[in-house]
């Protein structure tokens, strides 16, 4: 049994608790949630700062941190596409120990459970073995060619039935992007996906491009199927954004994931919300501004009432897989949004995002949520000195 003080616990179900003690057993699960003045301080483990729970990073790709620095910076996202695209031959050691370094940072920082984009089996067996929860995203797409779904959905089922999914471990089949994935495909995908309670990640209105398309077909992606072969006669305008198209193929009942989202509009937002109530955003704001020089404007997510999520994407495009850090960058471009609000993202929203709510994302009696410490006091905005510490 473990006692855990700090200036101030922060429970994201309740206000913060001045001197807040936090009891836990010898398996982290919290036993009671009270305030020093009850104990005696012999028995406390005493902390400067904040105790938060740990982090959730709703949005990675685990299995491209061998990326890291290959690919430049401020190009936009169609010539980073390109360039990630370029980068074969690496040698298997090479991925799968980086695999394996990419699971320790996120332990490191703090990241409890982690939503991440699998197109490959090499980060199964890290995953199965890990003290992080992953929720993995087979994630499919065939450029929007019908006659490539049953193949695609075939190649990546065998990638689905590989992951882990035990050990407090979840797993879907999902779609990459509105601008990737045919009718067919996504039907295939839903058809998989049919069991309550299954969370669907589809990357979203990531560059002014992907609106382009769907709107008047036109913008860098005609260009850009061209230059791979693939043939966009068959596909037509519909004069809406992209996320329309994604909503009129995917299931409404399952909690669904929309990732970047840098070009929502606040009608985008009602639209999906609207179509799900169980509609999630995460925001990688490093990785917008690593690969586009740009953010989502958060205000739109706060004026409706957007539940946003947070998460790292991967070392192609971020410099760290750290919760902490994005959440840094969004109080230092956009302070506006309050620190609570911030945490209530990085933790209970990413949480429930995944469905692991019942363990995580709260400091509540009967949860295993993790538990975190950050070097500010109450009141204090995040700086680049901020850092975290894991307690448990």
């Amino acid at each position: 049994m473990r006692k855990i003080t700090a200036d101030y616990v922060y429970t994201i179900t309740g206000e913060p608790i001045k001197e807040g003690v936090v009891v836990v057993d010898d398996e982290g699960k919290v036993r009671s949630v009270d305030q020093r003045i009850n104990h005696d301080n012999a028995s406390l483990e005493i902390h400067k700062g904040i105790i938060v729970p740990g982090f959730v990073n709703t949005h990675c790709h685990l299995e491209l941190s061998h990326m890291k620095g290959r690919v430049n910076t401020g190009t936009g996202l169609l010539p980073f596409l390109q360039s990630v695209v370029k980068f074969r031959d690496i040698p298997l050691e090479e991925i799968l120990d980086a695999i394996e370094k990419g699971d320790q940072e996120m332990y490191d920082n703090g990241i409890v459970a982690v939503g991440d984009i699998s197109n490959m089996l090499h980060t199964a067996k890290v995953k199965a073995n890990s003290s992080i929860h992953y929720y993995t995203f087979v994630e499919m797409f065939d450029f929007m060619q019908d006659s490539m779904a049953q193949q695609t959905f075939n190649q990546y089922k065998e990638v689905f039935d590989g992951q882990a999914g035990d050990n407090g471990n979840r797993k879907s089949c999902v779609p990459h992007a509105p601008y990737t994935v045919s009718s067919q495909l996504f039907e295939l995908i839903n058809e998989t996906n049919d069991k309550n309670g299954i969370t669907v990640s589809i990357h979203n209105q990531e560059t002014t491009h992907e609106d382009e398309l769907f709107l008047t077909k036109t913008g860098g992606f005609v260009d850009f199927y061209n230059d791979f072969g693939f043939s966009l006669d068959h596909f037509e305008a519909s004069g809406k954004t992209s996320i329309h198209y994604a909503l009129a193929k995917m299931n409404p009942h399952c909690r669904t994931l929309f990732v970047h989202n840098t070009m929502t509009t606040p009608e985008d937002i009602r639209a999906a919300q609207n179509w799900n109530s169980q509609v999630y955003w995460a925001t990688c704001p490093n990785a917008n501004l690593y690969i586009e020089n740009r953010m989502p404007y958060y205000q739109h997510f706060l004026d409706t009432g957007a539940k946003v999520t947070i998460g790292t994407d991967s070392l192609t495009s971020n410099w760290q897989l750290s919760v902490l850090e994005e959440m840094k960058t969004i109080a230092h471009y956009q302070s506006y949004v309050p620190f609570d609000e911030l945490l209530r993202w990085a933790t209970l929203n990413g949480a429930e995002a995944l469905g692991f709510e019942a363990a995580l994302g709260s400091i509540e009696t009967g949860k295993k949520p993790g538990l975190n410490l950050l070097n500010i006091s109450k009141g204090e905005e995040l700086s680049a000195s901020t850092t975290v510490k894991r307690l448990i």
